[in-house]
């Protein structure tokens, strides 16, 4: 049985991603800040009690992903999804309109926890078969798409972050395992809105197609959801 390791498991692209792996028979380790108000994941896992297992895990707190990586070292993890991310629209989007301890808190969640994540469970990862490690990204990290200016805390969080799983790929080369880069697409979730081009079924499954399809040649590259190379 393979096992995944995902983050912000709670709702949408995080949620749908613990419901297609536990249904087509993966082991599912499915990470929340709070799981006390977590229901939709919840009912997800009383429904598929052998697959899924739950784990608190506030990634700003690093203590606790090393925590929760001692309590499953002797675990093989053949995919981590660095799925969690914050978008704080309000407080990051305009020129003169910045909150710059939001920029911070993004930076934290959204390039340095992956990074963290990473570090802390490469070894089961590296001892596992399929050796693959995710990061959810966005094409607004996109230096070469940016063409609309403004959200300057996501975009630059996300950039940042693209540049770090490039480097991870790298380092990571010599232990066999496969670094990826996904943008999910404009997907309908609490993050995307209700207008959001498609659903996170399509984004999802699109998503794990890319997974399975990685191989070392891909290590560190960049691929939207529907598999085209999004330029750096």
């Amino acid at each position: 049985m393979k096992t995944v390791l995902i983050t912000g498991a709670n709702r949408g692209i995080g949620l749908e991603f613990v419901r297609q792996y536990a249904h087509d028979g993966w082991r599912v380790h499915a990470c929340a800040r709070n799981l006390s108000t977590s229901n939709a994941l919840n009912r997800l896992a009383a429904q598929y009690p052998d697959a899924i297992q739950l784990h608190a895990l506030d990634l700003d707190n690093h203590p606790q992903i090393e925590q929760l990586s001692q309590a499953m070292s002797t675990e093989k993890i053949d995919l981590l999804i660095n799925n969690a991310g914050v978008y704080p629209v309000a407080r990051g989007a305009s020129f003169h309109q910045i909150d710059y301890d939001a920029w911070a808190y993004a930076f934290r969640i959204n390039t340095m926890a992956p990074l963290k994540m990473a570090d802390a469970f490469y070894a089961q990862v590296a001892k596992s078969e399929l050796k693959k490690i995710v990061t959810v990204t966005s094409k607004m990290g996109s230096v070469s798409d940016n063409r609309g200016g403004g959200s300057y805390v996501y975009r630059s969080s996300k950039s940042a972050v693209n540049i770090v799983m490039k480097s991870l790929a790298i380092d990571l080369e010599p232990k066999g395992v496969i670094v990826g880069l996904l943008h999910p697409g404009w997907v309908r979730t609490d993050m995307g809105g209700p207008n959001a081009l498609i659903s996170t079924e399509k984004s999802v499954s699109g998503m794990r197609h890319v997974i399975e399809e990685l191989t070392h040649t891909d290590s560190g590259k960049f691929f939207s959801y529907d598999g085209q190379i999004i330029p750096w």
